[in-house]
């Protein structure tokens, strides 16, 4: 099975307002981002390839009432909270925090969890109270893929090294399998690979001997989950990754790098065609 994931961030934002959303207004975004792309997601077999777009919690009813009837695409939410309802108990008082039960009220079955910038966000709040242990954050992303995946939702788990972990990337990867997943239904779960020190403007992109190789680990140490490359599935990239065997799809976020940078649905399905090669 192939995975193509879309995690759209923060690109509801209008350009006027520093974003980079250009598309549709912010009251249509999340139902425009579904409609311009599921009618051509239906050539695919949904045996072969799964299609998940992780949008923000505000675009999520949006996006789901924009599914037609037999939809390809999959709406996903971006994390979910490591606490949850229940009944007779605590009825969902997170402020600013989205719990399980409220996304699958939305009729969401998906979310990522431990993307880099997320784990970025928990490793700052930890050390402004003077906690440096890495394996904090693992545990605090534990819980929250556990809650997801014993409430019936798949998770997209993000895992990767820093430049300064280059020289021990096999033991920072390792501890965030093995803590991450500790206790998991592993068939619930897709492992996406982001090789962080190669992520952003100026850095030298991850080539196929160091991605074949990473893939080749996380499989053995987890038993053989699936994994995508997270590091940005893109049109110039899509060849070279559809022909790694270890690598079992991709995550877009950007589609334009240049001029008025974006995401746009056409080039979407241009990358999507691309690394499928149909």
């Amino acid at each position: 099975m192939k995975h193509i994931f879309l995690n759209l961030k923060r690109f509801d934002v209008p350009a006027a307002l520093g974003g980079v959303n250009r598309i549709a207004p912010i009251q249509e975004w999340g139902g425009c981002i579904v409609k311009n792309t599921q009618e051509q997601l239906k050539k695919y077999d949904p045996k072969e390839v799964e299609f998940v777009q992780y949008l923000p919690e505000a675009h999520l009813l949006n996006a789901v009432a924009a599914r037609c009837e037999g939809s390809p695409v999959q709406v996903g939410c971006q994390g979910v909270y490591r606490m949850n309802t229940a009944v007779g108990g605590n009825f969902g008082a997170f402020t600013t925090n989205r719990p399980v039960s409220a996304m699958k009220a939305m009729d969401v079955n998906c979310t990522i969890i431990g993307h880099c910038e997320e784990r970025n966000d928990k490793m700052g709040i930890l050390a402004e109270a003077g906690v440096v242990d890495t394996g904090a954050v693992n545990r605090i992303l534990n819980q929250e893929i556990r809650l997801a995946v014993e409430n019936g939702m798949k998770v997209l788990y993000c895992i990767g090294e820093k430049d300064t972990e280059l020289d021990r990337w096999d033991e920072v990867l390792r501890q965030q399998l093995e803590i991450g997943l500790d206790g998991v239904d592993k068939s619930k779960v897709v492992i996406g690979y982001e090789p962080i020190w190669s992520i952003g403007p100026g850095k030298t992109p991850a080539g196929k001997d160091y991605i074949t190789k990473i893939a080749r680990f996380v499989k053995e140490v987890t038993g053989g989950i699936d994994v995508v490359y997270g590091g940005g599935l893109k049109v110039d990239n899509a060849e070279m990754l559809a022909s790694i065997p270890e690598i079992d799809g991709g995550l877009i976020a950007l589609t334009r790098f240049q001029g008025q940078i974006g995401f746009y649905p056409d080039e979407y399905l241009e990358i999507i065609r691309t690394y499928l090669g149909k």
